[in-house]
């Protein structure tokens, strides 16, 4: 008996031994001190009553109690308003709301930023600033194809952030989310310019695509987007090809619009040459008959570390991006400077505005303003001037400059609607009522004589007989003559009239109405 009490007691000494050192472990290490800042400040050992301020709010902001921290913040600054330790304290603030998130906190902590940035500009801690105000707009962004406006705000902070503080060691990263920001509004733009396109409106289409290509270089679709804007381009000019105007002028008009098509195509091969689709790009040319350019050493070396800098997406990444609500941006590039300004965007009007003039040169013979491709020479203007042109009865052509909207003979400027020529002109062949872009052919004004003549003898003559069409074939599909028609005969009821729904005589045919249901299918009313 004594020997078990012994060996219970040395059992219980030893736990007691073995729980002792955690015992104290885990008391020593709640008295552990806290890294309470990242500044310059945090190893000062101090008891000014700022300082204790200071630290009490860090330790309540790491615990997450932010309310808590921003009064022991706000009784500093509003106590201690010239101590070393302020400016740190008011960009604290505005972390305090920074990391409580949500939509409202979110707006009060740009707001503090702000005011940082006025009261201290010149410190350090602005460009911090400034980078955490285009993260609070970055965090709200949502998908391409919902409201870009949170994405139009944070590529506005990110630029002003580049422009402000340009020896920040933030730069790399601001660049990096400046990309990834322009990556979310190009695929924005690049798919309602596709949905014009699939639509055939070519100048809507044009005016999207030509702007993405314009304002984001590094877009991860350039190549498909500058090969939309050429078969936008290809399929206008296939839309004048029905126009019944003059051949010369549809050769004009064709030639026009295939010229920038190429010239969209060439720019494929020379910017993007090793992107995926530039072997379509030189497809297009070569159908077309033009010769596909040759990149220089410098726009390889830049395509190469473009194409590299991508990341491959794996089947889970594109998972959790269509679960998230926020969009995927791991297309974007890592290399290349993001474009800091937007040039002026390309308007569908302003497009359909040279289309006409194009069209009103090419009827009044008037050489359209043509483009000089990569291996080309020139384009020749026939040799003559626009003045020595021949054009309408009145004698010499009014010039136009490109781009200029043409003005009837009043002097007024024509109408948004169509443009009207004189009949009889030597260059239209006849009166013309529609312009290109209204989306109908132009046709011959009325009272005058057609643009094209129509095909067929004239003056009613008869054809020979080896000219005339051969005679139609008889139906073969008749009943002939006489023949009896195997229709059942209809069925009497007992009062002695036609039954009007006979029979079903058609034994072969399966049918679900001749057969009685049977078992559990009487329960299915189908």
């Amino acid at each position: 008996m004594n020997r078990l009490a012994i060996r219970i007691s040395a059992v219980g000494l030893g736990v007691l031994m073995a729980l002792t050192p955690c015992a104290f472990a885990k008391k020593h290490k709640k008295q552990k001190d806290y890294d309470i800042s990242e500044t310059a400040l945090k190893n000062v050992k101090s008891d000014q009553p700022d300082k204790i301020l200071y630290d009490k709010a860090m330790v309540q902001m790491k615990k997450g109690h932010y309310d808590v921290a921003r009064l022991d913040l706000q009784a500093l600054l509003n106590t201690y308003s010239d101590s070393e330790y302020a400016m740190r304290a008011k960009m604290a603030v505005g972390d305090t709301w920074f990391k409580e998130g949500g939509s409202a906190a979110l707006a009060q902590a740009e707001l503090e930023y702000k005011d940082f940035i006025t009261f201290f500009p010149n410190s350090p801690e602005a460009a911090e600033a400034q980078m955490k105000v285009g993260d609070i707009y970055f965090m709200q962004m949502e998908k391409p194809d919902r409201d870009p406006q949170n994405a139009l705000n944070a590529e506005r902070e990110y630029r002003t952030m580049l422009e402000q503080f340009p020896d920040s060691p933030l730069i790399p990263q601001a660049k990096q989310k400046l990309r990834d920001v322009q990556e979310v509004l190009a695929q924005r733009q690049f798919e309602i310019g596709e949905y014009y396109f699939s639509q055939d409106n070519w100048a809507a289409s044009i005016a999207r695509l030509q702007t993405v290509a314009d304002t984001y270089p590094l877009f991860s679709k350039s190549d498909q987007t500058l090969i939309s804007i050429g078969d936008a381009y290809a399929n206008w000019a296939t839309f004048v090809s029905h126009y019944r105007i003059p051949e010369r002028a549809k050769e004009e008009l064709e030639t026009y619009y295939d010229q920038r098509a190429a010239a969209s195509w060439d720019r494929v091969c020379t910017q993007y040459p090793l992107s995926p689709h530039v072997e379509d790009a030189k497809d297009r040319l070569i159908a077309m008959g033009q010769p596909v350019p040759e990149p220089t050493a410098a726009e390889l070396a830049e395509s190469q570390a473009e194409e590299d800098s991508r990341v491959n997406v794996r089947l889970g990444q594109k998972t959790l991006a269509l679960l998230g609500h926020g969009p995927s941006t791991v297309h974007a590039a890592r290399v290349g400077d993001p474009s800091l300004a937007s040039p002026p965007p390309v308007i569908p009007k302003d497009l359909n505005e040279q289309a006409k003039v194009a069209f009103v040169d090419a009827m009044k013979g008037t050489p359209i303003p043509q483009l000089t491709l990569p291996g080309q020479a020139a384009p020749a203007q026939n040799g003559a001037t626009p003045a020595e042109t021949p054009g309408s009865e009145g004698g010499a052509v009014q010039t136009l400059e490109f781009g200029q909207v043409p003005t009837a003979n009043n002097g007024n400027p024509g109408n948004s609607v169509g443009v009207q020529v004189e009949q009889g002109s030597e260059a239209s062949g006849g009166g013309v009522t529609e312009a290109p872009g209204s989306g109908t052919p132009p046709t011959s004004a009325p009272g005058s004589a057609p643009l094209v003549a129509p095909a067929g003898p004239a003056n009613n003559q008869t054809l020979p007989p080896i000219d005339q069409p051969a005679a139609a074939p008889s139906q073969i599909n008749e009943i002939p003559a006489g023949a009896s028609q195997q229709m059942p005969a209809p069925t009497t009821a007992a009062n002695g009239k036609k039954n009007p729904n006979p029979k079903y005589y058609k034994k072969e045919e399966s049918s679900s109405k001749n057969h009685k249901k049977k078992g559990l299918k009487k329960l299915n009313p189908f």
